[in-house]
């Protein structure tokens, strides 16, 4: 009776060990006497031959990647501190745990080395402008260079860059100096387009006189507004000109 107990209880433990229930998002990448089985198992009720099959649990989800602030020096020579997230999952288990070690780690790493590679090649001003562009650039390229691990990279962002308190000061003063140029060409413009009015303004009155004297009573109507008690009669040059000394 003893034996019989005996036998049924490693009987009960192999059985225990034989069967996973790995979850929907987990996959189980097995290895029988050392050797890769060609596809993964789960999710849901799975048996293996314990202790033959060695078993790793890969999780399929979205991994969130935080890579540190990086050192980096732009293309026009400008030290700068940069960090950035970045969003990963495995889309095949076999390849991300047969061809590299620790794929998270190997990932994050590649992740760093990339964004200092890419952002070396930007100017500053593209780096603060064309954050999109350089976001879609980082992600096209860290995907490309983690494909052979199983790793599908869905996006990169940068998250905050630092400069220092000089440099800030100084692109505080261009930035104040390019408002102002701007300012003084808005206010040129608006001189000529000014100036341009007045011309045909005046080229129609040389060719409608009536259109002079109309504007004469129209200036009198405002001149003459309410609450004025001075008036202002503007006489022409012309009816005057008979009694002013002859030089």
């Amino acid at each position: 009776m003893t034996v019989y107990l005996f036998v049924l209880g490693l009987f009960a433990l192999w059985a225990f060990n034989c069967f996973k229930f790995p979850i929907e998002y987990e996959r189980l990448v097995v290895y029988r006497l050392g050797r890769l089985l060609p596809q993964t198992k789960g999710p849901g009720p799975t048996f293996i031959l314990w202790p033959i099959d060695r078993v790793v649990v890969v999780s399929l989800r979205v991994v969130t990647l935080d890579i540190p602030p990086q050192d980096i020096i732009t293309r026009d020579n400008i030290s700068a501190k940069v960090n950035a997230v970045a969003y990963f999952r495995v889309v095949d288990p076999i390849r991300a745990i047969n061809e590299v070690q620790n794929y998270q780690y190997a990932t994050s790493q590649m992740a760093q080395t990339t964004l200092r590679s890419i952002l070396g090649e930007v100017e500053l001003d593209d780096l603060l402008s064309k954050r999109e562009e350089i976001n879609d650039k980082l992600q096209s390229v860290l995907d490309k260079r983690t494909d052979p691990w199983g790793i599908k990279v869905s996006n990169v962002e940068t998250k905050h860059v630092d400069i220092s308190e000089d440099l800030r000061r100084a692109m505080a003063r261009q930035a104040e100096a390019e408002r102002e140029r701007r300012a003084k060409i808005i206010a040129a413009e608006g001189e000529f387009q000014a100036a341009e009015k007045i011309c045909q303004a005046a080229e129609m009155m040389q060719k409608y006189p009536m259109a002079l004297q109309l504007r004469y009573l129209q200036t009198l109507v405002e001149i003459g507004g309410d609450k004025n008690t001075t008036t202002i009669f503007p006489v022409p040059m012309d009816l005057i000109s008979a009694w002013l000394p002859k030089k």
